[in-house]
């Protein structure tokens, strides 16, 4: 099997991968709620993993009807999905490079859990405008800051300090790699919405946990 640095802490949280498939399970149903692709649309997954570990890896591929229509992209290698899921097709990608399509070669692209994943405010910006350049529509998800758990580290609540503060914190902890922001750069909504700030007519939502935020969701369709 292969593993990948983003899962390596699922395990230290009572039933994490679990309740993660559940909220998964739960932003795919408002994916296809919001976005309702049709069998011919052409689909673009940002950010598959070589994890084949955790039942919550590539859930979109595991539950999209029409695998023959997707392609995915991610700096890991995602070879396995091909072979796991037959009509479908991976191309690795660069870190912080343009995606390697036309523009509006997709009628629709999804990217889950990897927006705070890519660096900075500039970045991030890059990141989305990207995704708008070679779609038509978007559908893009986010761990909300202000959830109490930190699922990527396993701790509680030292998130909530400030980011400076919070990242010094896990160096010292030996939490080297999720200290620095080009791994980990967490997004309140007021956040979500300022790097959209320049994309007209975008939805901003959540999915929740009894009253709590878990996940942040942007998205737009021109289908």
């Amino acid at each position: 099997m292969n593993s990948s640095p983003f899962y390596k802490n699922t395990g230290k949280i009572f039933l994490a991968s679990n309740i993660s498939f559940q909220f998964r399970k739960k932003m795919f149903h408002k994916f296809m709620d919001a976005m309702q692709p049709q069998p011919h649309h052409l689909i673009l997954d940002i950010g598959v993993t070589s994890d084949d570990t955790f039942q919550e890896s590539n859930y979109f591929e595991k539950m999209y009807p029409y695998k023959n229509k997707v392609i995915c992209v991610g700096t890991e290698n995602g070879k396995h999905l091909e072979t796991k899921y037959p009509g479908l097709r991976f191309q690795k990608v660069v870190p912080g490079q343009p995606l390697p399509f036309a523009n509006k070669t997709f009628d629709i692209a999804f990217s889950n859990a990897v927006l705070e994943h890519v660096g900075n405010t500039t970045a991030q910006v890059n990141f989305i405008q990207e995704m708008v350049r070679v779609s038509n529509s978007f559908f893009i998800t986010t761990p909300n800051r202000w959830f109490p758990v930190e699922l990527h580290t396993a701790i509680p609540l030292l998130h909530f300090l400030p980011k400076n503060i919070y990242r010094k914190i896990l160096s010292i902890m030996g939490e080297t790699y999720w200290s620095k922001e080009e791994n980990l750069n967490l997004l309140s909504r007021g956040e979500l919405q300022l790097l959209f700030k320049d994309t007209p007519d975008v939805v901003i939502g959540s999915i929740k946990m009894l009253w709590l935020s878990t996940n942040l969701i942007a998205y737009k369709r021109n289908l």
